[in-house]
């Protein structure tokens, strides 16, 4: 099942929220995912661009629902998903790129 990197910021209203009411959000993340037939694999805290980093797997649509999901709460922004693919897995995209690659034609190159 494909792997994702997601990351983003909360907004002022949740660090906020979060201020007042401190809690661990992995729970309630991981079943946002879970609702859109993913699976949370890690949760992070980060300091610097992003607040946070999510790591999670399941179907490209179903990642998507999740960020969207996110994003639409109102209590995070400048969310960013990244697909992540092992060594091996990409040691295959290059070997059929190389293949697709000596037939392609760039448009506007003549044949």
């Amino acid at each position: 099942m494909p792997l994702f990197i997601t990351q983003g910021r909360f907004t002022l209203d949740a660090v906020r929220g979060m201020l007042a009411k401190p809690e661990d959000r992995a729970g309630t993340v991981g079943k946002l995912f879970a609702q859109s037939g993913g699976k949370l694999l890690a949760y992070y805290m980060t300091f610097g661009e992003y607040d946070f980093m999510v790591i999670s797997e399941g179907p490209i649509e179903g990642v998507a629902a999740t960020s969207i999901a996110a994003a639409a709460s109102g209590g995070v922004d400048h969310v960013k998903t990244t697909l992540a693919m092992s060594s091996a897995d990409m040691k295959t995209a290059f070997a059929n790129a190389g293949a697709a690659a000596k037939s392609f034609r760039s448009a506007g190159a003549s044949s």
